[in-house]
């Protein structure tokens, strides 16, 4: 079967040689009625970063910063999903929120004290996600007001939902070539007084 194939040629790498760049790499133009999942980071594509819930924000920091990205799958001592964390968390409010509720430094604050548990997480499926076009995604994400959302498919062999898809409105933006930048908007007193008791 081996004489079937034969070996290709290789060159000499001159010292001229560079590493492609993501942004550099082409990509097929997306449009509004382009398929939803030419703008879904496929995770069994590529690997989802992940914290552990027991870090520091400066070690969940670091590793966002070195592998360029704004969101750790947050995990437990079983590697189970926990929950989710974004640079938000890690800049803004909630940090300065754990300090003044708990006492606490801010080099004390670990990830579990800002994260977004898992029973807060929502999720799109991926069979509704593989039937719709970007422009549903953009309208999904702006009723969410969030700027990212998971896609979960069921495993027929565990009956579990897995992880298996990540929108993020950035990333939409980058491809589309224009501006979205959604701000959630509490639709009724209830969920604003829900948001002030159980923010951060």
């Amino acid at each position: 079967m081996e004489s079937q194939f034969q070996s290709l040629p290789t060159v000499a790498l001159p010292q001229t040689t560079d590493l492609v760049h993501l942004d550099a790499r082409p990509s097929r133009p997306v449009t509004m009625d382009s398929p939803a999942l030419e703008v879904m980071t496929d995770l069994k594509v590529v690997d989802p970063v992940s914290v552990h819930e027991d870090v520091t924000l400066q070690v969940a920091h670091a590793l966002m910063v070195s592998r360029g990205i704004r969101l750790l799958f947050v995990t437990d001592d079983e590697g189970r999903l926990t929950g989710l964390v974004t640079a938000t968390d890690v800049l803004g409010e909630r940090p300065v929120q754990c300090m003044l509720e708990h006492n606490k430094r801010h080099a004390d604050i670990l990830v579990r004290d800002v994260m977004t548990p898992r029973n807060q997480l929502e999720a799109l499926v991926l069979h509704d996600v593989a039937d719709a076009k970007v422009g549903h995604m953009v309208a999904t994400m702006k009723r969410l007001g969030r700027q990212h959302a998971l896609v979960v498919e069921h495993n027929p062999d565990t009956g579990h939902y897995e992880v298996c898809g990540l929108l993020s409105t950035s990333h939409m933006a980058r491809r589309l070539g224009i501006s979205l930048n959604f701000i959630r908007v509490p639709q009724a007193f209830s969920e604003i007084q829900h948001s002030l008791l159980h923010e951060g």
